[in-house]
């Protein structure tokens, strides 16, 4: 879009749950182009008790060595880059000393410890869906939404208070991922409303929000759930310079000191904005490790029993109105590890990509590409529940597992794996259908993500969803573009992030083939009775036992 060397040059991160893209974009106009990008890759440590947690400093080392790859395979000197922005994982806990350290490791998103936290914390009383009504209406008030997974942070901060006291004794401040690399690289504890809307604790009518579209931290909720407001950060706008880059952080980024750092926002926002999906109705489909189906609204909205909430957008008065799913593009990874790689060097060895976290993605895709071709749909009937952690929404249930259902003695692995492609649609049919309840979703759906690299993948999403389905340039960016964006608009090379819309455009189209429509309506329908099917049997495998965790635990160490 700009000739080399024109333009502005900013630096977007976008740490998940596995990885951490490092984008380096040049701004030229309305115009953005990516300029070199680099994956690094961190461990995350599921425990038998149901914990799910990260070294917060594998995020910072991962970050630093990704700027350094795409700052030299550009050609780019650090005093080059005007500006540095982070798109990270939201509702992990990471709490940290005065001096902006770690009192212990972060407590992922997926992490589902805080059960009993939970249930004494809201489940008493005079109760509707479940959830004590004497919290229950003050939270749909104030905060938009209500603290009912057992994931949610609020619950973690009281898992750490009477699991850890010592610890819990040194805290100063409660920060996500974001926050936390935002902290080490200026110095300076602030956190986006995004971020603190997804706490519950902040206050988000819209009358009481400033000039800026920033509302403040409810003294009414902090009470009602016993947390010390000491401890939460101040709220700056994502668009805001929240400070000049550390000269300590710059030496470890490589990047220039001084260099200004915005304040950034969680994946739930910047993913929906670098995927051009910015105005309401606008819908995307995320499929990472996680994943999830999100609409923009233009006002707050609740389910508390499909377990959707609206979160605070990039753009002022906007909402994210969201339907998360624990394990998307884990799944395809769960393949790779238990399908493929026993294949006799069919993936790794073969394609000769281990050194390079994207090339192996795309080695993965490919080789699914080539055996999910191979299927007719319906995977010769097999269908597969994608629940391998748990599930949040439209149902949330920690104890709930996926499921391979209906083989038969003809099954081979390719009609499970794209069994497992299916599945994963099926589920995002499921949240769709129930964002629809409540809002005017509209197609087309932009399908972003790594997941969305895979054409057979989004070919599938489209037949499933039975919507004209899009895919992007570069859809596993979409979270660090949209922080890129920010940076743009906060160094005044875009009048409005609604731009998004016109710098992201579709790269491909995909029509749902109406012949397969009876054959997905059937078998949609046949998946969402397999877990209430199910159910009492998944809390007898997986049900936590007296001075126990979860019978069925779930993967032990480190994944990678």
């Amino acid at each position: 879009m700009s000739a080399p060397g024109d333009g502005a040059l900013v630096v977007a991160y976008d740490i998940g749950t596995t990885g951490a893209k490092t984008c380096l974009y040049r701004f030229s106009g309305a115009g953005a182009r990516l300029e070199a990008s680099a994956t690094m890759e961190y461990g995350i440590r599921f425990l038998p008790n149901g914990g799910a947690e990260q070294d917060p400093d594998d995020w910072w080392r991962a970050i630093g060595a990704g700027t350094r790859t795409v700052l030299s395979a550009a050609g780019v000197a650090p005093a080059e880059v005007r500006a540095a922005a982070f798109c990270c994982q939201m509702q992990g806990l990471v709490l940290v000393d005065e001096g902006g350290r770690p009192v212990r490791p972060a407590m992922s998103y997926m992490d589902q410890r805080a059960s009993d936290q939970k249930r004494r914390g809201i489940e008493g009383g005079i109760k509707v869906a479940g959830l004590d009504l004497r919290k229950l209406l003050p939270s749909l008030a104030v905060a938009g939404g209500v603290s009912a997974s057992a994931k949610d942070p609020v619950w973690k901060y009281h898992w750490v208070r009477e699991n850890e006291p010592e610890a819990f004794a040194r805290v100063h401040r409660w920060l996500d991922a974001k926050e936390y690399l935002v902290a080490k690289a200026t110095g300076r504890f602030a956190m986006t409303p995004d971020s603190a809307n997804a706490t519950f604790l902040y206050d988000t009518r819209p009358k009481r929000l400033d000039g800026k579209g920033l509302g403040s931290w409810s003294p009414a909720m902090c009470r009602l759930f016993d947390v010390d407001p000491a401890h939460l950060p101040e709220v700056v706008g994502p668009t805001e310079v929240v400070g000049p880059l550390l000269r300590a952080a710059a030496a470890d980024l490589g990047l220039a000191p001084g260099t200004p750092v915005f304040g950034g926002g969680g994946d739930l926002s910047l993913v929906g904005l670098g995927s051009g999906a910015v105005e309401p109705g606008d819908v995307h489909v995320y499929m990472g490790t996680s994943g999830w189906v999100s609409a923009v609204a233009e006002r707050r909205i609740v389910d508390t029993d499909a377990m959707i909430a609206s979160v605070m957008g990039a753009r002022r008065g906007l909402y994210n109105y969201m339907s998360e799913q624990e394990t998307s593009g884990k799944c395809m990874e769960w393949v790779r590890d238990h399908l493929v790689l026993d294949e006799v060097g069919a993936y790794l060895g073969a394609r000769n990509a281990a050194e390079d976290p994207d090339a192996r993605y795309a080695s993965l895709f490919e080789l699914l590409d080539e055996s999910i071709d191979r299927v007719a749909p319906g995977s010769d009937g097999v269908l597969f529940a994608p629940w391998l952690h748990g599930n949040r929404s439209p149902f949330e249930d920690p104890n709930v597992r996926g499921v391979f259902f209906n083989i038969g003695l003809g099954t081979g692995k390719r009609s499970m794996i794209k069994s497992v492609a299916e599945g994963v649609a099926m589920h995002n049919r499921w949240q769709l259908e129930s964002i629809r309840r409540r809002t005017a979703a509209r197609g087309p759906v932009r399908f972003v993500g790594g997941g969305a690299r895979s054409r057979s993948i989004a070919r599938i999403m489209a037949d499933v969803l039975g919507e004209v389905v899009e895919t992007v340039d570069s859809p596993q960016n979409s979270g660090a573009l949209g922080a890129a964006l920010l940076c743009a608009k906060g160094l005044g090379l875009l009048g409005s992030l609604a731009s998004a819309k016109s710098i992201v455009k579709a790269a491909a189209v995909y029509e749902p083939r109406k012949e397969l429509a009876g054959l997905y309506g059937e078998r949609f329908a046949v998946f969402k009775r397999l877990y209430e099917r199910n159910k009492p049997l998944f809390a007898a495998l997986n049900g936590r036992k007296a001075g126990g965790g979860p019978a069925g635990g779930g993967p032990t160490g480190s994944e990678r």
